[in-house]
């Protein structure tokens, strides 16, 4: 009940009732904007085209782009690149500041550093962007290069539809990104991660329906599992969401001494116990987005190769459910995990700015020792928080491979979708409850107060 007042009362503040208003109405739009046809794209021919896909392969990359555009893929919307090109220069800016120091002299420059990378996030987005809708359209004209089976899917000239798809679809990710702007400045929580967050879960009734069909028959009358399943499914669900929820939420909080100066009382000192508070999944879906395409993209490489053992290899990899795709899945999760923690985490840096600030860990040498001893807090808590990570993320594939459960229910059980709405919502309800708090209403739990995922 506690939750369902502190919604209530959401409303009953102006500014956060302005701001919720203007979050939903600019989702809204984003919406409307995957939903646009491509010109000269037929839809009956597209349709037919990714129904052979998935009967000779399975799905696999195919499914796992329709739940983050939102569906758009199904009717190759002019927003099919949806705020994807924007988060992925996002992430190749953040992992290039760490390793090319005139980007990192401008990450620490202030206000004005972040506004000059903001400035070449976008300008790698809209290259992103070019050669992306660029392939998409190169795909639709040819689709026998890439071993697709398909009748011509476009009409009109080849020139004219590439520059005519380059045009809309790219037009379409940067007004999507701009307004993910707007939601950050205007609305509630991060604008980008709303936006894919909303793009999931409208593939949530295609996953009601699907479980309607299979335990109960549905418009067809032929029912293909036991209610029990669905059953066992949703308490396995909840049980996952639990597990999700303290895999996001879960830190480890590493102690320190802070020096504390009172002038006005002289020169005095005296000593403030506090905690850094070290994220178990600090990586957050980042490993998950990074091997999930590079499989795909492998997979194809090889069944392209002239030699049988190379091509049986490939279809391994792009199987989702094959023990070989989950095996080396899982070996790539925790590699990135570890890559990522190597070059975002840095203990050196941490440690320099506890020393100037004269705090010290209780026990641990300022300077090196510090840093070397956050380091291998940081690589065990990585292990842990990795594990984890990898038990979330193959519990679709297993669900969809082994017990031949549809993906557009399995995806919600776990991966990459069930990872983002955790975070987002929990991030969400946390700005609102602070929003609360302050107006001095109930939060949304009796007991403490929200935490987000603190990072992406």
């Amino acid at each position: 009940m506690s939750m369902f007042k502190g919604f209530s009362n959401a409303f009953k503040i102006p500014e956060l009732r302005k701001k919720i208003l203007i979050t939903l109405g600019l989702v809204a739009v984003c919406r409307l904007v995957s939903q646009v046809p491509t010109p000269g794209v037929d839809w009956q021919a597209l349709q037919k085209a990714i129904a052979d896909i998935r009967q000779s392969s399975g799905g696999g990359m195919l499914d796992w782009f329709d739940v983050f555009t939102g569906g758009a893929l199904g009717q190759c919307a002019i927003g099919f690149l949806s705020i994807w090109p924007y988060i992925s220069a996002q992430i190749v800016i953040q992992l290039l500041s760490s390793v090319i120091p005139s980007l990192e002299k401008l990450k620490k420059e202030g206000e004005s550093g972040r506004q000059r990378l903001a400035q070449i996030t976008r300008y790698l987005t809209i290259v992103i962007c070019v050669v992306q809708s660029w392939t998409i359209a190169t795909v639709l004209l040819n689709p026998q290069a890439l071993g697709i089976n398909a009748q011509i899917v476009v009409s009109g000239s080849p020139l004219g539809f590439r520059l005519m798809t380059v045009i809309g679809m790219t037009s379409a990710a940067l007004f999507v990104m701009w307004l993910a702007d707007q939601i950050t400045t205007f609305g509630i929580g991060n604008g980008g991660s709303l936006i894919i967050m909303i793009n999931i879960t409208s593939r949530l009734p295609n996953a009601i329906f699907a479980a309607y069909e299979r335990y109960f028959g549905g418009s067809s009358g032929l029912q293909t599992a036991s209610p029990v399943e669905l059953v066992m499914l949703l308490v396995f669900g909840f049980l996952v969401v639990m597990g999700t929820v303290l895999l996001t939420q879960g830190v480890r909080k590493v102690a320190i001494h802070a020096t504390r100066r009172s002038i006005s009382m002289g020169n005095t000192y005296g000593m403030q116990q506090t905690f850094m508070p070290l994220r178990v999944n600090y990586t957050g879906v980042m490993p998950i987005i990074f091997a999930q395409p590079i499989l795909q993209v492998l997979g194809w490489i090889f069944k392209k190769m002239p030699w049988d053992i190379c091509q049986s290899f490939g279809g391994q990899l792009s199987d989702m459910g094959a023990p070989t795709h989950l095996i080396i899945y899982a070996i790539v999760i925790m590699f990135f995990c570890f890559f990522w923690v190597a070059t975002q985490f840095n203990a050196v840096d941490i440690s320099e700015n506890l020393k100037k600030d004269g705090s010290y860990v209780p026990g641990i040498r300022p300077g090196m020792q510090t840093a070397e001893y956050l380091d291998a807090v940081m690589t065990r808590i990585t292990l842990i928080g990795g594990s984890g990570l990898l038990v979330v993320a193959l519990l679709p594939q297993i669900l969809s491979g082994a017990f031949n459960i549809p993906w557009a229910i399995s995806s919600f059980f776990g991966g990459t979708s069930l990872l983002i709405i955790v975070g987002v919502a929990l991030d969400t309800l946390r700005i609102m409850e602070s929003h609360l708090l302050v107006r001095k209403y109930d939060g949304f739990l009796r007991h403490g107060t929200l935490r987000g995922r603190g990072g992406v």
